[in-house]
């Protein structure tokens, strides 16, 4: 498809005309009806933002239309109602069309049109929203744009970073993509489950929904047993027949916790295997030197995680401020690994860090974002082993303020590896022979400190969710031994207070320097979502002002009405679900859960390429020598947030996945058995019922609750017998018997025990409205609507 130049007489920028696949004609779009420097309708901005993804922001949009003065603020008013009318949502700094793509999108490349033309679809697409949407890819000349260097070549199967165009052709795919990068070369390997057959060789079993079964000749089984998990390549598609398929590897029996974490690994494409030239470069790396460091090896600094930690990338040490000029302050020191020493821009093993994004946990293995010799040697900061980090030194008031922090670039040596239960045992009073001689001098203080930075916290009142976390604890054959929600010590709290400190403290002194940085940012709930929630609390009676100037204290006020009432936990996930997700991006938009202006993540470069990128710019701005960020990088800082934004997303499903499959095999052979549970979700289709004892979620469908006819109510989040009034709320307390087990789906169907209980007189009168909506439907004798759809 060609480039049609933009017309810089045309102030909207519009198109001439509709421009179709080369050598087929096209209709002409009918052009809009843009007066510049008046105030366009609501129809001419939805219009221009369908049509203009990549200026779809209020700056751009007022730029466009040519609108000063009263007229931009007129259009901010206008696209807050659009915004809580559900017309547009924000994505970043943009607006888009809800269900739309936004401009800069990751796509997975799966197929191909009838023309031949490469087709994509977006790497991560919520579940909520159907289907998600087909992209044309348009393949660019070798010489690239303007014919400037190389334009990158991508294939079936390939993972790529792509340019989001709305498509002209109104008969092919909504949108077509222009390729940025491709960020993954992906090998052609399926998988699925071996089954053997009486006379050699076997079938393979697809894990996938779409996939298809295979045959697997004796020759090519790779020494597969019946009902192992293996990885496969496609030896030969033939005209007839099924496809044969040769073993790569077997990754292990189905019923193995190994299997299941790499059904996830395979099914969202992570990368898990280190390339022999990341292999090689780590193992080459050599310690860093006292090169534009400052020697602070005698600094009592401490580490304090997980007891089964094998990294340690950040240590802590507080002590009173001993200057006159702040009476009861502390000052608080964060040491962070510097990884930025070891891992240069464009090297093996930063490319490689950038392709992983993150390090993906599952609960009896990380997959990393850099090799064991980097993660936990070279950069893990070892009790009594000289390493070398990035360390922030912070001055608190006695009120809690921050008042000053400078950055070290330096050379430490850890007094102490502590657990989360060890140190919080040396504070309660239970110190054993490690803490006891540290319980004065470090511990002690490092409370104290946490104390007066909790008054700041209180001050600042971030969003305060509870939902309590569940750990999965494995027996030594992987299987699930049982789930526990470990107990939230001050331990934890304090490592956190201080490490979002550290991160603020980041933002604040590349901002000061005017260093392009990749920020930590999470939106405000859209208006959309707040009429939703307002709508549900109204049921509850509790109220949600109007308007668009939300605070996480807002929140916080909501869920202290709740607290110690039965709505308390459906109070809480709601509140979660209006909730924006915090994503990565060049462009500061403050963070809205924590209730900060500026913050950029910094304390976990082992981890998060994010910080990585944070350490390079400190490094660079800062000047501490080598290892710093290169004009380049910066130049990309938007197709790298947005890389690594989907790539979080990425390993949280993949997490999740794992956990839901493992604890399907965990249940599979109690079928049949009653389980407590919790109403957790609430459909047109049916009801997610949580078991709290498992962690997990299953399906009640709708067509299973009764003979009743079931209605949903969006704001009252319930389904409701028309007939009975008798019906299942968020939040309710249910029994349910366990129908169905599907371990490698992670799927469990469940039946409901429970009768349904008396809805309030608000979702009754709901129900007389329905009634009076489908009279109109049922005009024709013998019709009546689909169960469940109003």
């Amino acid at each position: 498809m060609s480039r049609i130049p933009r017309d810089r007489t045309n102030p909207a920028g519009k198109r001439p005309g509709k421009i179709g696949r080369a050598g087929k004609d096209a209709p002409a779009v009918e052009p809009l009806n843009i007066v510049h420097g008046a105030l366009p309708s609501r129809e001419v901005i939805l219009r221009f933002i369908a049509d203009h993804p990549q200026k779809a922001s209020k700056r751009e949009l007022a730029k466009a239309f040519g609108l000063k003065g009263d007229s931009r603020v007129e259009l901010k008013h206008m696209l807050q109602e659009l915004e809580q009318e559900g017309m547009l949502q924000k994505n970043r700094k943009s607006l888009i069309r809800p269900g739309a793509l936004p401009p800069v999108t990751v796509l997975d490349i799966t197929t191909r049109d009838k023309d031949g033309d490469l087709i994509g679809r977006p790497a991560e697409w919520p579940e909520d929203q159907g289907v998600a949407p087909a992209v044309a890819i348009r393949q660019q000349s070798p010489a690239g744009r303007q014919g400037k260097g190389k334009a990158p070549v991508a294939g079936l199967g390939d993972r790529i970073l792509a340019k989001i165009f709305p498509a002209v052709d109104r008969g092919g795919p909504a949108y077509t993509a222009r390729i940025i990068k491709v960020i993954d070369k992906r090998r052609g390997a399926a998988m699925g489950v071996f089954r053997a057959a009486p006379g050699g060789g076997g079938r393979l079993l697809p894990i996938e929904r779409r996939g298809e079964e295979m045959v697997i000749d004796p020759d090519f089984t790779g020494g597969a047993k019946d009902g192992d998990l293996v990885e496969i390549e496609v030896a030969r598609l033939g005209r007839f027949g099924l496809p044969r398929a040769k073993v790569l590897s077997v990754v292990g029996s189905v019923g193995s916790e190994k299997a299941i974490s790499m059904i996830a690994i395979h099914a969202h494409g992570i990368p898990h295997v280190f390339p022999p030239a990341v292999i090689a470069e780590a193992e080459d790396v050599k310690p860093a030197t006292m090169s534009h460091r400052e020697d602070w090896r005698d600094v009592p600094l401490i580490t304090i995680d997980p007891a089964d930690a094998k990294d340690h990338d950040d240590a802590v040490y507080a002590e009173l401020d001993p200057s006159p000029d702040n009476p009861g302050g502390v000052i608080v020191t964060v040491a962070i690994a510097d990884v930025s020493w070891y891992v240069r821009p464009k090297s093996p093993l930063d490319r490689e860090a950038l392709k992983r994004g993150n390090s993906v946990y599952f609960p009896d293995r990380v997959v990393p974002m850099l090799p064991e010799r980097i993660s936990n040697d070279l950069c893990s900061l070892k009790e009594g082993v000289d390493r070398p980090a990035l360390a922030v030194r912070m001055s608190f008031s006695g009120e809690g303020r921050k008042i000053g922090h400078t950055f070290h670039r330096v050379m430490m040596k850890s007094a102490a590896k502590l657990s989360y239960q060890q140190a919080q045992a040396a504070i309660d009073g239970k110190p054993d022979d490690k803490t006891g001689p540290m319980l004065e001098p470090i511990l002690k203080p490092l409370w104290h400190a946490y104390e007066v930075m909790k008054r700041g916290r209180d001050r600042r009142q971030p969003l305060e969710l509870d939902m309590p976390e569940r750990k999965i604890l494995l027996k030594p054959d992987g299987t699930v031994d049982r789930v526990h929600v470990p107990p939230r010590l001050d331990a934890h709290k304090l490592i956190e207070e201080m490490m979002i400190q550290a991160n603020v403290a980041a933002a604040e002194t590349l901002e000061k320097k005017r260093q392009p940085l990749i920020y930590r940012i999470h939106d405000g709930p859209t208006l959309a979502k707040q009429e939703i929630l307002r709508e549900f609390l109204a049921t509850l009676g509790i109220p949600l002002a109007k308007g668009g100037n939300m605070r996480a204290n807002n929140f916080n006020g909501i869920l202290a009405k709740a607290d110690g009432t039965p709505h308390q936990t459906m109070v809480n996930e709601m509140v979660l679900r209006s909730q924006s997700q915090a994503i990565y991006g060049p462009e500061n938009i403050g963070h809205f859960g924590l209730n900060l202006m500026k913050y950029a993540h910094f304390t976990s470069p082992i981890r998060r390429y994010a910080d990585l990128i944070v350490h390079r710019a400190i490094v660079g701005s800062l000047g501490f020598g080598e290892g710093g960020i290169t004009t380049e990088e910066e130049a990309a800082l938007d197709d790298i947030a947005a890389e690594i934004s989907t790539f979080e997303r990425r390993a949280m499903a993949a997490e999740r996945e794992t956990v839901d499959r493992l604890i399907a095999h965990h249940l599979s052979g109690r079928v049949g058995e009653e389980f407590a549970g919790r109403v957790s979700g609430v459909t047109k289709s049916g009801l997610f019922i949580a078991l709290p004892e498992y962690g997990a979620d299953g399906f009640v469908p709708i067509s299973t609750l009764g003979t009743d006819y079931f209605i949903y109510d969006e704001a009252h989040q319930a389904l409701s017998g028309e007939r009975t009034g008798l019906g299942y709320r968020l939040g309710d307390n249910v029994t349910v018997k366990l129908a169905e087990a599907i371990p490698l789906a992670g799927a469990l169907r469940f039946e409901m025990v429970s009768d349904g209980r008396a809805m309030p007189a608000a979702v009754r009168s709901f129900h007389k409205a329905g009634r009076r909506d489908r009279g109109q439907l049922r005009k024709k004798p013998g019709t009546r609507p689909p169960r469940g759809r109003h």
